[in-house]
């Protein structure tokens, strides 16, 4: 299994940071919902509720050509947990690999009005001949295209600095953190 982690500090509020991971259908949407991103798209196929809990959708993103799929894979990903401006955490399966990923990002408000994103993805590959040669570059891959696309992201609600993970604990959780 590999994992990966990143942190972001972006000079906005939480509120601002949620809604460009986290936009709202429009009132008058008819049918599926397509987000073109840089290197991808998502396609939604089932709205979740306000925090996005229950959302369900498909997406097309750039993996190694050498896997033969025109270098492009697929997931189809569910949000399982989701707790608004906070946490928002999905499962889901991908090709070309054939791997179960999981994935999460949790917001923290900052005292100088910025915030601290937190993402981490999980990647475990069903075969076991595919997962000791391909799984760790191919996820490699995926990690540095998703760090390239969240300071994408992140950089349309400010100034974006990487930081260094605080400690493995709040990275560690499976399933993100509690609610006290």
């Amino acid at each position: 299994m590999q994992r990966h982690e990143a942190q972001f500090i972006v000079d906005a509020p939480v509120a601002t940071v949620w809604s460009m991971f986290h936009p709202e259908p429009p009132p008058d949407q008819v049918g599926h919902r397509v987000l073109e991103y840089p290197g991808g798209r998502m396609e939604v196929l089932q709205e979740g509720d306000q925090a996005g809990a229950g959302l369900v959708r498909t997406c097309e993103y750039r993996v190694p050509r050498y896997l033969l799929s025109r270098g492009v894979a697929r997931s189809w990903e569910v949000v399982v947990e989701a707790r608004l401006h906070q946490f928002s955490r999905y499962e889901g399966v991908c090709r070309p690999l054939w791997a179960r990923m999981e994935g999460w990002h949790e917001l923290e408000a900052l005292d100088d009005g910025r915030t601290r994103l937190t993402f981490v993805e999980t990647y475990d590959t069903f075969n076991p001949l595919l997962r000791r040669t391909l799984e760790a570059p191919v996820h490699r891959f995926i990690s540095n295209d998703n760090d390239r696309l969240y300071q994408t992201i992140l950089g349309y609600c400010g100034t974006v600095s990487r930081a260094e993970p605080v400690g493995a604990s709040s990275s560690a959780r499976p399933t993100g953190p509690s609610v006290g």
